[in-house]
């Protein structure tokens, strides 16, 4: 990757639907050039993927609770099955596993309290290696992003 891509990079990031002329405008390099890196960060996994970012509140995801989660054991298979469960679960927006205090750091988007109840039936106190969580509630989103550059 050379300066050209960073710069390709941080203007998608921002903005995944810009142009590829949209793009040589603002970096100096032509077009096709533009699209033929694009298409190399794209294959070679440097862009994951191109996503839309919704409003969660205009879709009914009014709460953001952020959960510290400790697991009772931690070998390899309980720790494998903690992390195939959050991906499964779509309230999870993010799961981090981490040192610390607790083995897992989530990011969940729900309707309610109630929705979060039902959440952490499921996810927490019917899963028997979950020792202890911990909730914060999100009060203010002050800044969300995934920007890396």
């Amino acid at each position: 990757m050379d300066d050209k891509d960073l710069e390709i990079l941080k203007l998608m990031q921002r903005n995944a639907r810009l142009t590829a002329d949209a793009i040589s405008d603002q970096i100096g390099l032509s077009s096709p050039a533009v699209q033929k890196r694009i298409k190399r960060l794209r294959d070679s996994g440097v862009i994951e993927r191109e996503i839309a970012v919704l409003s969660p509140s205009k879709v009914g995801r009014e709460m953001t609770v952020i959960v510290e989660v400790s697991l009772e054991r931690e070998n390899r298979q309980f720790l494998d099955n903690f992390k195939q469960q959050m991906r499964n679960a779509p309230e999870v927006q993010q799961c981090y596993y981490a040192t610390g205090d607790a083995d897992f750091i989530l990011i969940v988007a729900i309707r309610d309290i109630k929705e979060y109840e039902e959440f952490t039936q499921e996810h927490f106190f019917d899963e028997s290696n979950v020792s202890r969580f911990k909730t914060s509630v999100v009060m203010d989103r002050v800044k969300v992003s995934l920007d890396v550059l």
